[in-house]
């Protein structure tokens, strides 16, 4: 706020008309301080709106990292103990004679054909350039998220064959002159020769005609994965309850992650992006519920919450499609990296709870200066309106003077 100088000067002049030249100083230094006192007060808010800018930049980055460790930490958060793993067939095993179970199935015939041949089968014309089965082709630690992620794919993606180039796709099924399905050749051929006739239609995946993830990937991170925007509430804070994203929860062989592609893609930035995208996981429906405006291509929750994509809810009771991705194998009943990144959570957390003091301070501060310049503010504007009327009331008794007759 700038002092009218056409007012001031109207005082001095009349002061210096009537002698009261001392009287016009101390208005015009006292103007000069209420603006310095403005402008000093002006330029603290700025200030500490700055620092609250800052600390709410710091606070998100500190959000997004918590998250990342806790979705490599999620799935190990109940070790499993060497018994359970000894008294039980290997997770791999346990998929296998699951797919073996859709015997007409052409991940059945494909799985018959590992079984019987085992690392020979894959060297055969019409599989080399077969990668395997969707359902066996990434790892979930946890029960509970393998059987969401699986029922929200479903049974026949599950089933998917994956393959490399597009020359694998061709070698799995010909056509005759007519455009008729060769059955004595590929899969159909394949499945005649063990007695397994095959049914109906099957899905394959060709990784490289799939669009790929273009972004960045996650910082020194083993597992590659991707470095996803976290959702955000229209306050800017992350939703409550989000685990992360489907894609980068799902765990893949580390011979999958890079060059798989002409092009040097892995499996995660293609095939499990493809499928589940920006696919969210919830701890709860309520949650999840909640969390709705940032939602735009589906959810999870892990009691048994799902939504399709934007708009799209799946009600009802929860489906078990009979396969499901196998958990990974473990050498020992805890994971190497789980203190170190349960450590880590903790000391973010705690930097996270003393920024938060140092916001709820600033806020304080920025509150009490803005309240500080109000006041000022208005004393400024008492000022100026009584220098006014004392300007205007020596102007109207100076006004005769100057037409009294000499």
């Amino acid at each position: 706020m700038q002092v009218d100088q056409n007012e001031t000067s109207i005082v001095v002049r009349d002061e210096m008309q009537n002698g009261g030249l001392a009287h016009a100083e101390t208005i015009i230094y006292y103007s000069k301080k209420l603006q310095d006192d403005l402008h000093m007060l002006g330029m603290k808010i700025k200030e500490h709106e700055e620092n609250l800018k800052f600390l709410k930049t710091q606070k998100s980055k500190l959000d997004d990292s918590i998250l990342d460790l806790q979705v490599r930490s999620h799935s190990s958060s109940i070790p499993k103990t060497e018994n359970e793993n000894n008294s039980q067939p290997q997770p791999e095993e346990q998929t296998t004679e699951q797919i073996l179970r859709h015997e007409k199935s052409a991940a059945g015939i494909l799985c018959q054909l590992k079984t019987r041949h085992g690392t020979q089968a894959s060297h055969l014309p019409l599989t080399k350039d077969v990668l395997g089965i969707v359902a066996t082709l990434g790892t979930l630690d946890d029960d509970n998220l393998s059987r969401l992620f699986a029922e929200y794919l479903g049974v026949e993606t599950m089933l998917a064959i994956v393959c490399k180039t597009y020359e694998g796709v061709k070698a799995l099924e010909t056509y005759d002159k007519e455009g008729c399905i060769n059955t004595s050749s590929g899969l159909h051929g394949l499945g005649a020769s063990i007695g397994r006739t095959l049914d109906g239609r099957f899905l394959v995946i060709c990784l490289e005609n799939l669009i790929p993830y273009a972004g960045e990937f996650v910082a020194d991170d083993p597992q590659r994965r991707l470095d996803l925007i976290k959702p955000r509430l229209p306050n800017g804070e992350c939703p409550p309850g989000f685990l992360g994203f489907a894609v980068n929860i799902i765990n893949v062989d580390s011979t999958n992650l890079f060059c798989l592609t002409a092009s040097g893609y892995g499996l995660r930035e293609t095939l499990f992006y493809n499928l589940f995208s920006r696919l969210q996981v919830y701890k709860t429906r309520a949650e999840m519920v909640l969390a709705l405006p940032c939602i735009s291509d589906g959810a999870l929750s892990l009691d048994g919450g799902m939504i399709r994509s934007s708009g799209v809810f799946s009600l009802g009771n929860r489906e078990d499609v009979g396969v499901k991705f196998p958990k990974p194998l473990e050498t020992s009943t805890v994971p190497e990296n789980y203190n170190e990144a349960d450590r880590l959570v903790k000391e973010m957390k705690w930097k996270k709870d003393k920024m938060l003091e140092d916001m709820k301070r600033e806020q304080a501060i920025l509150e009490k200066e803005k309240s500080n310049f109000e006041k000022k503010k208005q004393e400024f504007l008492k000022f100026l309106a009584e220098s006014s009327s004392y300007a205007t009331q020596h102007q109207s008794q100076a006004a005769p003077d100057r037409f009294t007759p000499r």
